[in-house]
């Protein structure tokens, strides 16, 4: 019997509706390997995020580093304000190793025009 290995892991670097992002956030929320990552400025952020988001600004100086420093095997759903930010964080995480990637298109415009909630906890 063949062993998989931990190598032969798909990547996945996806844009997805926010309906679909709504869903996989239902189904993965509680595992421990999923990170909602919003790159919004913090500013952006307190005014209205997804629960349980984390922030990193993408226009920090640290950015980057900050990414560098989080879990490549964890499985992230992005967002920033309309998706552009989040395009290109993804870019970037695709090449710093980062295995499984999704970015919500719109951002959190679509999310909030598709009547999903936000917390500012």
């Amino acid at each position: 019997m063949a062993e998989s290995s931990e190598n032969e892991k798909e990547l996945i670097f996806r844009n997805i509706s926010p309906e679909e992002a709504y869903e996989l956030i239902g189904k993965v929320q509680a595992v421990p390997d999923f990170v909602i990552l919003d790159v919004r400025t913090p500013k952006e952020f307190i005014n209205g995020h997804i629960e349980g988001a984390v922030n990193i600004d993408y226009h920090g100086q640290n950015f980057i580093e900050e990414l560098e420093k989080l879990e490549k095997e964890t499985k992230y759903l992005i967002c920033c304000g309309s998706g552009v930010r989040a395009s290109k964080a993804m870019i970037i995480m695709q090449e710093l190793g980062y295995m499984e990637v999704y970015n919500i298109l719109g951002g959190i415009r679509m999310w909030k025009r598709s009547g999903y909630p936000l917390t500012e906890e």
